[in-house]
């Protein structure tokens, strides 16, 4: 027999639960957590990953007596075995990243390299063409700083800084500045260039090329994984299935997010 959930006073029937959930919006996260579940399912971890992650997991939630092991099974309805899953299912997770995309990453890497790449730079913007011009002589011949010709005439958020921007991804600036820089020494000053309304100068002060480190690692393979899972949500539609004549029928089938 199916369990009925009691919240305070009010139960709440199997039966009603689909419905409870759809009209919550809860449905789709429901939805990714089954698919995750599902494509961790075969991923072991060894008797010492195992003690290692649930042990964090305590100290990090602060389960570290059997009481407070108890109260938090009792606030979460869930049993023992329950506890333990949630307690490993990141490590889980993480492993089914590895295990699918780990022989992928370099190439992949490869093909975002260009977009993880950052830079610092520095930048001055005004929409009179004439000062444009003046300032990048005066900057270029040592007559002037940038930073002080930005913090004076620069008329965007940078003459706070003097100009200076990043690190960032050299693909978060403007295209055109981005291939500018792109192609760019330290320290060189180019000529003003017309953007939109702005006449813009730009300077290269560090490239910083991406590296295929722990970190980057961590996220591409989080992105890959992202990726694969929303492409699995998209193939794998939700719908309430009437079991109960007792329901209309016309309740929607349907469940959209």
């Amino acid at each position: 027999m199916a369990s009925s959930i009691r919240i305070g006073n009010q139960t709440i029937q199997p039966a009603e639960l689909p419905h409870l959930l759809a009209g919550h919006k809860l449905l789709h996260i429901l939805q990714r957590e089954v698919i995750i579940d599902k494509a961790i399912a075969a991923i072991e971890l060894t008797p010492e990953e195992k003690a290692t992650t649930i042990e964090q997991f305590f100290q990090h939630h602060k389960l570290t007596t059997t009481e407070a092991i108890t109260a938090a099974q009792q606030q979460l309805c869930i049993t023992p075995q329950q506890l333990e899953a949630i307690a490993t299912r990141e490590l889980r997770v993480e492993k089914f990243k590895i295990a699918t995309w780990e022989n992928k990453l370099e190439q992949y890497f490869l093909q975002c390299k260009s977009q993880l790449d950052k830079v610092v730079y520095s930048l001055l913007r005004t929409d009179n063409s004439e000062i444009a011009q003046e300032l990048f002589f005066r900057i270029q011949d040592g007559d002037a700083t940038f930073a002080d010709c930005a913090k004076e005439y620069s008329q965007g958020a940078e003459a706070q800084t003097g100009g200076l921007i990043g690190p960032v991804p050299i693909s978060q600036a403007h295209p055109a500045i981005a291939q500018k820089l792109g192609t760019s020494k330290p320290g060189q000053v180019l000529p003003p260039m017309k953007l939109e309304n702005w006449y813009v100068i730009v300077r290269l002060e560090k490239f910083i090329g991406a590296q295929l480190d722990d970190a980057t690692r961590a996220m591409l393979l989080n992105h890959l994984f992202e990726q694969w899972l929303a492409e699995e949500i998209k193939n794998t539609p939700i719908s309430l299935v009437n079991d109960n004549p007792a329901i209309p029928s016309s309740i929607p089938v349907l469940v959209t997010q």
